[in-house]
């Protein structure tokens, strides 16, 4: 297997096992610190943010001119906006109504209990299904970013490493409370994780490794255009509701700072003939 798959399969299992660390949040302590996890989106959103317009866009505008730059990044904007129509992002779930009814302790109370139960679990399911499609482009963006660079790809994987850890707790957390299992949480959560991989693996089959350096370029302001649809549609509002305006905003602008300030570093610290 080619060197350049084998790199963006690694960056994509970091990217896509990092649902396992949002399942952690919920076995570790079953009521997850929603304000961190905010916080975090947040921060995410300011790396991803930057990625997309600093670098991505940028990059594609430079290299194919203006018009072409942003018929590519436009039309990323609208697939992703296609795809969320049709898979939205999940949300994590209020459970406390439910911890309310198992207090009552009648017969009526316990099968209430077993029914919400059921519908939880089921919801867990298709919540895990549904971000295993969604993550699926993303593996496909980190596959495309390691073909123009690491630095590309780096950035790309540890900003979506970010994000997909809100969603290991969307799963694991009505998973949890159905089963009382940490393992089968922890186990779905997971898998559902592992479509960015596949994403990769696919998507390595269907590109050629000569891909014209055109359309690379296209392809990565297309890239950039998924991931600013994804930071402004679906990031921003779950770090509002979590965090608070302020200290989202604050938390978006440390997440630029930080990634300007890793690629500064991370160009200084790498062999001159590896590609950025």
């Amino acid at each position: 297997m080619d060197s350049q798959i084998l790199v963006a399969l690694g960056l994509s299992l970091l990217g896509g096992l990092s649902t396992s660390l949002g399942a952690l949040f919920v076995v570790i302590s079953q009521a997850p610190n929603l304000k961190m996890l905010g916080l975090l989106q947040g921060f995410a959103a300011g790396l991803m943010l930057s990625i997309s317009f600093f670098d991505l866009a940028h990059n594609a505008i430079n290299s194919i001119g203006f018009l072409k730059g942003n018929l590519w990044f436009f039309a990323g904007v609208i697939f992703f906006a296609l795809v969320s129509n049709f898979i939205p992002e999940p949300t994590l779930a209020s459970i406390s109504s439910a911890k309310g009814k198992k207090k009552d302790g009648d017969d009526r109370g316990k099968d209430i209990m077993k029914k919400h139960r059921r519908q939880v679990l089921f919801s867990g399911i298709i919540t895990a299904v549904g971000i295993s499609l969604h993550n699926f482009p993303e593996g496909m963006a980190v596959f495309l970013g390691s073909m123009k660079g690491l630095r590309v790809g780096l950035n790309l994987a540890l900003a979506i490493a970010l994000h997909n850890i809100p969603e290991g707790v969307a799963v694991a957390l009505p998973v949890y409370f159905a089963t009382q299992s940490k393992w089968q949480a922890f186990k779905l959560a997971t898998l559902s994780g592992l479509a960015e991989p596949l994403g990769v693996i696919i998507v390595a089959y269907l590109f050629p490794s000569s891909l014209n350096p055109e359309i690379l370029e296209g392809l990565l302001g297309a890239v950039g255009g998924v991931m600013a649809f994804l930071t402004l549609h679906e990031m921003l509002p779950l770090a509002f509701d979590y965090a608070g305006q302020k200290r989202a905003v604050k938390a978006v602008f440390f997440g630029m700072a930080f990634m300007s300030a890793s690629l500064y570093f991370l160009e200084r610290s790498l062999p001159a003939d590896m590609s950025l």
